[in-house]
């Protein structure tokens, strides 16, 4: 049996082709939202009356949810910024607030869903909207579970540091991700179907 000495397991001249997998999956998600939204400007166009009768669209929570949603993007930029200062308990510090700012987003979206007064079947602006919602309020849950994994991955001792912080600077690509295809949705959805 031979022994492994240390630099065989080092795998440094090799480039990290991890965040090009997340970008090439994220591209992936990114032709999966654009049919979504090439079906619902297809179906407003074609449709004389956008939203139809009994699904009125209303701004005030979506806008509060948006608020938030943008604006916990440069909450997890200083995460980033922290943990490349090598400063640990601040990079937790912004992560915890970017995971409180995207349970608030969910939960404002679930108070949504509950008081619209339509659901799936109504109409096809109604299942337009709860596709879109729903895929991208999905995707936040998944943000906010690797949010929560690099918090936890934080307190193993050396996990994360100014040199080390990969899955730091992916979490908030992805997160950077959702909030970019929450302005889309927003637009369309919400600010287009009242003007």
């Amino acid at each position: 049996m031979t022994a492994i000495t240390p630099h065989q397991n080092d795998h440094s001249e090799h480039p990290d082709l991890r965040v090009w997998g997340l970008l090439t999956f994220l591209a992936s998600e990114s032709l999966m939202f654009g049919g979504f939204f090439a079906t619902y400007l297809f179906f407003k166009g074609t449709t004389s009356v956008w939203p139809p009768q009994g699904t009125e669209v209303e701004l005030y929570v979506p806008t509060i949810n948006s608020i938030i949603l943008v604006s916990s993007s440069f909450v997890i930029h200083f995460g980033d910024m922290a943990i490349k200062r090598n400063s640990i308990g601040w990079m937790r510090f912004w992560y915890i607030i970017t995971a409180i700012m995207g349970a608030t987003f969910l939960a404002g979206q679930i108070y949504e869903y509950i008081n619209l007064g339509y659901g799936l079947t109504t109409n096809i602006f109604a299942n337009c909207f709860y596709l879109m919602t729903g895929f991208h309020g999905l995707h936040v849950f998944v943000g906010l579970l690797l949010i929560l994994g690099v918090l936890w991955r934080s307190f193993k001792p050396g996990h994360y540091s100014a040199s080390k912080h990969i899955g730091v600077e992916m979490a908030e690509i992805y997160w950077h991700f959702v909030d970019i295809i929450w302005i889309i949705l927003f637009t369309l959805i919400y600010v287009l179907s009242i003007f």
